[in-house]
């Protein structure tokens, strides 16, 4: 029954992949023989479509190849040549208006993997042994006219540990990709930690993201590593054999995509940080290795300089989250800037599982000290997680853990709109339209007061824990209902625009009346981060705070079925507790203050909340509130026991 199973769920696969030129299902064409220390081979039109150089097919010039560190033009006849090394991935930069052929799930297939003994013993397999160089490596392609306008989805960490999670992928990622129109849409990007560490679930990983019938590029992140090995070398050897290179690059409009493996892992007795210390347990590091960055420069050697270069790494190259962290961040980007110098860029990333919006010139405390660099010096976008916080949180109307992020941004994903060297971000929930963009709550003293002893809580317990937190979201009672004391002691409007920039602007109006404008939490300009209540998202801390689902338990599943799971086998179970401390969000860098008067009323009052993006674009959100002398009781009141 097992066998039929998955040969049904792969015909279906098999049978959405035709769609927009998803009908070239094929590979790269392996020519066996002696090759030598020399590869060799064609870059050839593929005019029947069968993914074999055969006679009478035209080569096609000037398309880039690479052994990962050399890179070389295909010559008048489509030939190249180049050194090979017993460890190395073959591969082509795919041409604009080219397509490669893409496998039965998606995968575009542009490489060839040579790793003459193969992997050492991993448990998850790694690389089998490839042999000697075979006589030829040819890379099929066939023409296909995108044009400058195209757009990409770019996914941060879907990071799902088990085939539970797995099943959230396809209920989020999955259900939308079949759903919505890709015919416009020409990549999906995945930002890195596609798994989270149990690397026998890619293949149903792939199966899932195969719906939307669009090609599938990926980043390797800190999480998809082969723990088990014992140098960086080896490290990604699993996500070679399952989805290609860990660093590459790819055409599509006037846009040249480039994606960078920044994890190496063993760092330990490489890199010289406390945490890479040969005496410490192997971890790892953010850095993008020297053979990648001589390859990049002969990459762009190749490329025009007016052309957008936008380029992918797990590891953010500097971030807001972990401002102060060496190995969440890029420790050798002052050399990146170097080789791009003044070419146009965009950055994307993942791995904090959060959004931030890096404009040029902005600028944290850290990033000197852990990057060697200063301001940001070009555009980067932190792009959230498709899982948000780890899947973690109460279900959502969908069955979904609303997994609210670090910063406060609910889960999703980006949506870039390309035009020439131009582009258009925009950020995306699973649940809501695009008009969606930010939600408001008010930083009242109660709520002041609440996520002081709510914060103090999380510093000291750990979950699970039987401990009774001193607060829960009940004890905030109706956000939305603020007394005269609370705008007499200072309450604010907190406006948290997930895709807020420095470029924002940010307005409240009450009752139509004259627009009081909001100052942003964090200015960009060198300083520290600002955390704690005052700088927190009342509505974003109130869903983190009270995780009903860890006291689920029945009498047939006992402790099998207790609570949930997250991580690697974390069991969150207890009493309903908050997020873990470092989760919650009592700061972020798309948080806006707009402070209420203090004069307003008793009664209902209606406030409209305005943003402006770097684009022009205009978001509003309308919510109605009261105004009361003092809170009523907001549960039943029996009124025969109370006259008694």
């Amino acid at each position: 029954m097992q066998k039929l199973m998955i040969s049904t769920a792969l015909c279906l696969v098999a049978a959405a992949a035709w769609g927009k030129d998803a009908s070239y299902i094929g590979g790269v064409h392996v020519v066996p023989g002696e090759g030598g220390e020399t590869a060799r081979g064609t870059v050839f039109l593929d005019e029947n479509r069968n993914s074999v150089f055969d006679e009478g097919e035209q080569g096609i010039a000037g398309v880039q190849v690479s052994n990962g560190r050399e890179v070389v033009l295909s010559g008048d006849d489509g030939s190249y040549a180049l050194p090979a090394y017993e460890d190395m991935n073959l591969f082509i930069t795919k041409p604009a208006d080219y397509a490669v052929p893409v496998d039965e799930v998606m995968v575009p297939q542009f490489n060839y993997v040579h790793k003459i003994a193969g992997s050492p013993d991993l448990r998850y397999g790694g690389i089998a042994p490839t042999g000697p160089l075979p006589a030829e490596v040819n890379f099929p392609l066939i023409e296909d006219e995108v044009g400058e306008a195209f757009s990409c989805l770019v996914f941060g960490d879907a990071q799902p540990y088990s085939n539970r999670e797995i099943g959230y992928v396809r209920d989020t990622a999955g259900r939308m990709l079949a759903n919505r129109d890709n015919d416009g849409t020409e990549c999906l990007i995945f930002e890195g930690d596609v798994m989270g560490d149990d690397l026998s679930l890619y293949p149903r990983f792939k199966q899932i993201i195969s719906v939307g019938e669009t090609p599938q590029y990926f980043v390797a992140g800190n999480h998809d590593l082969d723990f088990d090995a014992e140098d960086d070398q080896h490290s990604f050897d699993t996500f070679r054999r399952e989805w290609g290179p860990e660093y590459y690059s790819f055409d599509i409009g006037n846009v040249h995509f480039v994606v960078l493996d920044n994890v190496r892992y063993p760092c330990n007795g490489v890199d010289d940080h406390p945490f890479c210390d040969p005496a410490e347990d192997p971890d790892y590091n953010g850095v993008i290795h020297d053979r990648q960055l001589t390859w990049l420069e002969n990459d762009l050697a190749n490329v025009p300089e007016d052309k957008l270069i936008v380029i992918n790494t797990h590891i953010p190259l500097v971030t807001f989250t972990d401002n102060e962290a060496q190995k969440h961040q890029t420790d050798n980007l002052d050399e990146l800037y170097a080789i791009l110098g003044e070419r146009p860029a965009l950055g994307l990333s993942g791995h904090t599982h959060t959004t931030e919006q890096i404009l040029i010139d902005d600028h944290y405390e850290g990033w000197e000290e852990n990057t060697g660099t200063g301001p940001a010096q070009f555009h980067q976008i932190v792009t959230g997680g498709l899982s948000g916080s780890w899947w973690i949180g109460d279900l959502n109307d969908d069955g979904i853990p609303h997994g609210t992020q670090r910063l406060g941004s609910p889960r999703g994903y980006y949506r870039i709109d390309f035009n020439g060297s131009d582009y258009t971000d925009t950020y995306l929930t699973f649940t809501g339209d695009e008009s969606e963009q930010m939600h408001a709550s008010f930083n009242t003293p109660r709520f002041r007061d609440w996520a002081t002893a709510l914060l103090a809580y999380a510093e000291i317990y750990d979950v699970p824990t039987d401990v009774t937190p001193p607060v829960t979201i009940n004890d905030l009672g109706d956000m939305y209902m603020l007394t005269t004391e609370d705008l007499e002691e200072g309450t604010w409007v907190a406006v948290n625009v997930w895709n807020g920039s420095g470029d924002s602007t940010v307005e409240v109006s009450i009752n139509g009346g004259e627009p009081l404008v909001g100052e942003r939490t964090q200015t960009a300009t060198g300083e520290e981060k600002n955390r704690g209540p005052e700088f927190a998202d009342p509505l974003a801390m109130a869903r983190q705070s009270t995780n009903g689902r860890m006291t689920v338990r029945s009498a047939q599943g006992g402790d099998d079925t207790a609570g949930f799971q997250s991580w690697q086998g974390t069991q969150w179970t207890g009493v309903a507790g908050p997020f873990r401390r470092w989760m919650l969000t009592d700061n972020s860098n798309h948080l806006w203050r707009v402070d209420l008067p203090a004069d307003l009323p008793v009664g209902v009052h209606m406030m409209e909340v305005r943003t402006v993006d770097r684009y022009g674009r205009e978001y509003t959100l309308s919510q109605p509130f009261e105004i009361v002398e003092e809170l009523p009781p907001l549960d039943w009141q029996d009124w025969e026991e109370a006259s008694e």
